[in-house]
């Protein structure tokens, strides 16, 4: 066995700018002995892997700074995630300030001066609960615990002789402290320990780290736009949608954002007839033996909202265990077994209507499309405005067909998707195929058929793509779209997901051109997924500057005074007339607040009307996205208008 940097050193392949290698799909940095003869690509700082070595760290010198400055603080875990790093701890004391961030800082800057080596040590699970039980690190002591019996134990120390700090970690970290050099802390969370409330409530302190001052700069810069562009903000700005108390998590689309809404909508139901989908539409509330049937319930409980009526109360009560004219004394064990839920998903009541009735192979595939509203629970702590909501729509769509129609379906679904991406000028898509998870049905057999369609699929699309163990759903694997948005983020938008095990469950066949009864192959997809999650990232893509053809207006037309009134009142009429969507600000205010409104309303086109244009008949136009267009007839701003007025979907190939 040797490490990696004696490998390298070996190979003459150490630079300033390698922190680790990659074996297989593992980080291995320059401390982790490996088997020398195993085939190996290097890691440099400019690579994402890289940065994620840096990243984590940078969270262990943020935990030692913390540790000096703040005695009798203990900690928990620090990873690297996507924009940077966190680590939580316990402070004795009450939450970290704006002030101690900034003390904080300062301490790793001295931390990193010190230029000091990472060590790796490897040691009994004995010894490790010995150590950090005589710290008093109760958190740590539960990590170990945790640990699966026979996995090796390491802990790593940074810092001079007689001052160092380490923790219990796997790694991977960079050779020396004095690699990182660019560091920010952003800011103080709360987070319960291990993500359940009824765990401790901790302080998580956020960071990021690049491998240079002006990557971090450039960072900060787009951290800066995104706090500008944050779609809750421009929701309230824009006077898009709100939320109130009286349903949490579950937004309420005024009429400009139902506007925008119902252009998504009908956008990608335009391009249905064009790429062969039915649409149908299904109840909301459900007996429970549906998700008894899908699998739901029991592997989908947590996130389900159960209903009851007053009936199943009202009924005279039999002793647990016995059968009687109404529910069981233990009303919990009544709600579970009776009472209805609300769909979280609708791929069992499509199941319903394929079953309703013979199918013929004739028939396949089968692509049914609904917009039905879904609820799922979602935790406090995870709702974040549209992003992650309790009730959402999708666009949602199942196709029925036959095991070798698979990869053409994925090719055809996967034209659709492009389509639609690049008509909403998401120019970066990343592709990744999600693998089966540790809770799921079907067979082993089953779930390697469906990860080799996909795969399969992709290949026959000739898009690259990257794997990921464990991700899938419950009832199959997916196909994951992420998108990188104008502030370079990544979001993962839609999906197709490959599932033999609902046709199962709910006993669906069809008749084959063999006169026999065979089983359908189910896929599930979304191209924008949830919608009230797409019009989060859309609006922080376009910053609010929605495109003339879903803007819920298209022209403000702004008077100077109240004497062109008549005028400016023709202007609008003509323009609604023609189809446009306009508004008229004949307000009090003086022509340069008039003009910041309907800039900071994001409208595409203002017209200032004054004398001279109501007298010429003609408007002072300005293009939000192009600048002055100068003076010219109403006629003339209606056809530049509708140039831009349609949706993509009318054009074939936009």
């Amino acid at each position: 066995m040797k490490t990696p940097f004696e490998i390298l050193k070996e190979q003459n392949l150490l630079a300033k700018d390698v922190v680790a290698i990659r074996v297989g799909d593992r980080t291995v940095d320059f401390h982790t002995p490996i088997d020398p003869s195993l085939p190996f690509t290097v890691v440099r700082t400019s690579d994402p892997l890289g940065l994620d070595v840096i990243r984590h760290s940078t969270a262990h010198v943020m935990a030692d700074a913390v540790q000096r400055l703040f005695p009798g603080t203990k900690v928990t875990i620090g990873p690297a995630v996507e924009d940077g790093f966190y680590y939580d701890f316990q402070k004795p004391d009450g939450a970290f300030t704006e002030d101690d961030l900034g003390r904080i800082e300062k301490a790793m800057v001295e931390i990193v001066k010190g230029d000091s080596r990472f060590r790796r040590e490897v040691v009994s699970r004995e010894r490790a609960i010995e150590i950090f039980e005589d710290l008093g690190e109760t958190f740590k002591v539960e990590i170990i615990r945790a640990i699966p019996e026979g996995e090796e134990i390491s802990l790593y120390r940074h810092g001079a002789e007689g001052k160092e700090w380490f923790d219990v970690c796997e790694g991977p970290h960079v050779p020396r402290t004095g690699m990182l050099k660019a560091v920010k802390l952003t800011h103080v969370a709360g987070a319960y320990w291990r993500g359940d409330e009824r765990n401790p409530m901790l302080q998580r302190i956020y960071g990021t780290a690049f491998p240079s001052k002006e990557a971090l700069e450039e960072h900060l810069k787009l951290v800066a736009e995104a706090k500008a562009r944050d779609h809750r903000t421009l929701g309230r700005e824009l006077d898009l949608f709100l939320f109130d108390s009286v349903a949490p998590a579950m937004p309420f689309f005024v009429p400009k954002g139902a506007f925008v809404y119902n252009q998504l909508v009908g956008y990608i139901r335009g391009l249905y007839d064009e790429f062969g989908y039915e649409e149908v539409i299904t109840p909301q509330v459900f007996d429970p033996k549906l998700f008894r049937t899908s699998g739901h319930l029991g592997n989908y409980n947590e996130n389900m909202y159960r209903l009851w009526t007053e009936d199943e109360l009202d009924l005279p009560a039999a002793p647990v265990g016995e059968k009687g004219e109404g529910p069981p004394r233990d009303l919990a064990l009544a709600m579970r077994e009776h009472s209805f839920a609300l769909k979280p998903m609708n791929c069992p009541s499509h199941c319903v209507i394929f079953g309703a009735r013979r199918r013929s192979y004739r028939e396949l595939p089968w692509r049914v499309a609904d917009f039905g509203r879904l609820h799922r629970y979602e935790r406090g702590g995870v709702v974040h405005g549209l992003s992650r909501v309790r009730t959402f729509c999708q666009d949602d769509a199942h196709i029925f067909c036959e095991q070798t129609q698979v990869p053409d379906e994925i090719e055809r679904f996967i034209a659709l998707l492009y389509r639609v991406y690049h008509a909403c000028k998401f120019e970066k898509v990343i592709v990744k195929l999600a693998l089966r998870p540790e809770k799921r049905i079907g067979t082993d057999a089953e779930w390697d058929a469906a990860e080799a369609a996909l795969a399969q699929g992709l290949e026959k699309a000739n898009l690259p793509f990257e794997r990921l163990p464990g991700e899938g759903a419950f009832y199959g694997p997916k196909v994951e779209f992420h998108v990188h948005d104008a502030l370079k983020r990544s979001w993962q938008l839609g999906t197709i997901q490959y599932d033999p095990n609902l046709p199962e469950r709910f006993g669906l066949t069809y008749v084959g051109s063999d006169g026999k009864d065979h089983r359908p192959v189910m896929l599930h997809r979304a191209v924008f997924g949830s919608l009230e999650r797409f019009f989060s990232v859309y609006l922080e893509h376009c910053g609010g500057n929605f495109p003339t053809w879903i803007a819920p207006r298209q022209v403000a037309v702004l008077t100077v005074s109240e004497k062109v009134d008549a005028y400016a009142s023709r202007v609008e009429r003509e323009l609604a007339a023609a189809g446009l969507r306009v508004d008229l600000d004949r307000s009090a205010d003086k022509i340069g607040a008039k003009v910041r409104s309907a800039r900071l309303s994001r409208v595409p086109f203002a017209c200032v009307v004054g004398a001279q244009e109501a007298e010429a008949g003609t408007l002072s136009v300005r293009s939000r996205d192009r600048g002055e267009l100068g003076v010219m007839p109403i006629a003339e701003l209606i056809a530049i208008v509708k140039a831009e007025a349609s949706p993509p979907s009318r054009v074939r190939g936009g």
